[in-house]
């Protein structure tokens, strides 16, 4: 209120044709800059108020706590009803002001009045001292269409603002049918090729130990073929010496007996 009526007698000097752009000027910047302060010192009331409770509940329920613990005979009498009820209602108002803070948004639309104001303010005093970005401008009418554009930019993103906290920090996304199938089906291709792969992986590897167990199997039979053929030819060879032992024997007891 009293930057709007200070400024008031500026945007009666400024140099403009039309006489009817410094209304405009009045009731569309200063009439805004009035609003959004009215708001910010209304939401910081109850701000602050809830910001107190929280802070002085946070330090005062663990003081009440801790001296619960000590001895008995030296508290008052009824002390732990006294405290038991102290520390509840001090918890529920922490509890409570903590939840109207998170339900009204008040510390997110406290700072966003407190910045839409400064950039109000610092914009308006941009254009009267033609400095910032209204430095190449000659006058205020050659600049006045630049700021109130720019006037209009804020007031637009605060009010987005103020709508998409309305609805929820998460804006919610419209539901892609045809995207969200198309993501399914491919889910389920990929499913369906890694079931592919370990099925072909498990009839490789059963197919690995069927051989392995053939070749063990083929392994075994040759060596037992080997064994046997080896015993066969021992024995045949034992059978050879003997018979040759015998034929020896035979043909010495011969020339004995002549």
């Amino acid at each position: 209120m009293n930057f709007s009526r200070n400024v008031s007698g500026i945007v009666d000097e400024l140099d403009l044709e039309k006489s009817y752009d410094k209304s405009i000027i009045k009731f569309r910047f200063l009439n805004e800059i009035s609003f959004y302060e009215e708001k910010r010192d209304y939401t910081r009331k109850y701000y602050n108020a809830f910001r107190f409770i929280v802070t002085t509940g946070s330090i005062l329920l663990p003081a009440i706590l801790s001296m619960g613990q000590m001895d008995p005979a030296k508290l008052p009498a009824n002390f732990d009803m006294v405290s038991y009820w102290t520390s509840w209602i001090i918890s529920l108002m922490v509890t409570a002001s903590n939840g109207f803070l998170q339900l009204f948004s008040l510390d997110k639309n406290y700072f966003s009045y407190s910045m839409v104001v400064e950039q109000l303010k610092t914009e308006g005093w941009q254009f009267f001292g033609l400095s910032g970005k209204y430095e190449d401008f000659e006058s205020h009418q050659e600049a006045y269409k630049v700021f109130s554009k720019s006037i209009e930019s804020i007031k637009r993103k605060q009010v987005e603002q103020e709508f998409s906290n309305g609805k929820g920090d998460n804006k919610k996304k419209k539901f892609d049918f045809h995207g969200e199938m198309k993501k399914f089906s491919q889910d389920q291709q990929r499913t369906i090729e890694n079931v592919t792969d370990t099925v072909q992986t498990v009839a490789k590897v059963a197919n690995t130990a069927q051989n392995v167990n053939k070749a063990i199997d083929q392994l075994k039979g040759e060596t037992l073929e080997n064994i046997e053929m080896d015993v066969i030819e021992e024995g045949v060879a034992e059978e050879n010496k003997e018979n040759k032992e015998n034929k020896v024997d035979d043909g010495g007891e011969g020339k004995k007996e002549e």
